[in-house]
């Protein structure tokens, strides 16, 4: 919102600028550029450096209905992995993104139970769909999570580790979700992912009880299941609204007293139905 409408080399700008409190000055470097995205080249690119308030410089790309779309400085790099709506193809989605998602949730309560048979003939399932879809332009950022995401779910398996498979899974599932939103409202895939984060907060509390750590992750769970129920909480019906609403308040007041135990035992245990 704060650059110039048709920017060019050379200007300058400061999107952020609080005395002592946030310094951004941003000096555009290219305008027009084409460059890589999820699904293809993007033309009109605008590529700037950005001067941060303590002197170090990151630079940046922006695209056309994306925003912000690549940064990185000091060995950090953010880009877009998948956008929407720019990015959505519409139709139904294929069937493989459904058995990868539901195979995600499988492994994780078979690993949560102990049942690595299972476990294992589920991640086989999702290795061969994942085969098939895969070449069906998947943004290059997601297939690489989720190939990554799946040795790393198969090895835990393999090791009859629950808490690596169990959080391999929902990384799974995640990025199952992320490839639907090419197919579905985004609506619909948030009330999914209510109930992936729903079971991080479990697998987070039991990790930090049982290590005595601090229960920041238990916290940040928290805010994504907010952020996610306040994007979403329109398309629930009124019934399941008040209870989600309500399963977030005492969450909330969970997390808050650092009490991962009652965070946990606020969590339902299924989130509300999407609209698919």
């Amino acid at each position: 919102m704060i650059m110039p409408a048709n920017p060019s080399p050379g200007q300058v700008y400061r999107p952020e600028n609080i005395p002592d409190l946030v310094f951004e000055q941003v000096t555009v470097k290219a305008a027009g550029r084409r460059v890589p995205g999820p699904r293809g080249t993007v033309d009109g690119a605008m590529v700037i450096t950005e001067l941060h308030m303590d002197g170090r410089t990151e630079d940046k790309t922006f695209a056309p209905g994306y925003g912000e779309f690549v940064a990185g400085g000091g060995g950090e790099l953010e880009a877009v992995a998948l956008a929407v709506p720019v990015d959505a193809v519409g139709g139904a989605a294929p069937p493989e993104l459904a058995a990868l998602a539901g195979g995600a949730r499988a492994s994780f309560e078979a690993a949560g139970a102990g049942r690595w048979a299972a476990a294992a003939a589920r991640v086989d399932a999702m290795v061969v769909a994942w085969r098939r879809v895969r070449g069906n332009e998947i943004p290059q950022l997601l297939a690489a999570e989720m190939t990554g995401t799946l040795r790393a779910l198969d090895r835990a398996v393999q090791a009859r580790d629950p808490a690596r498979a169990r959080q391999a899974a929902l990384r799974a599932e995640q990025a199952a979700l992320d490839l639907q939103l090419r197919h579905r409202p985004p609506a619909g895939v948030d009330l999914d992912r209510l109930d992936l984060w729903a079971r991080q907060v479990q697998v987070d509390a039991a990790a930090v009880d049982a290590a005595a750590k601090d229960p920041g992750a238990v916290a940040g769970d928290t805010a994504t299941l907010e952020t996610l129920w306040a994007r979403s909480a329109h398309t629930a019906p009124p019934a399941t609204a008040e209870q989600v609403k309500a399963a977030l308040a005492s969450l909330r007041r969970a997390a808050e007293r650092k009490d991962p135990n009652a965070a946990a035992a606020e969590v339902p245990a299924r989130g509300p139905p999407s609209r698919r």
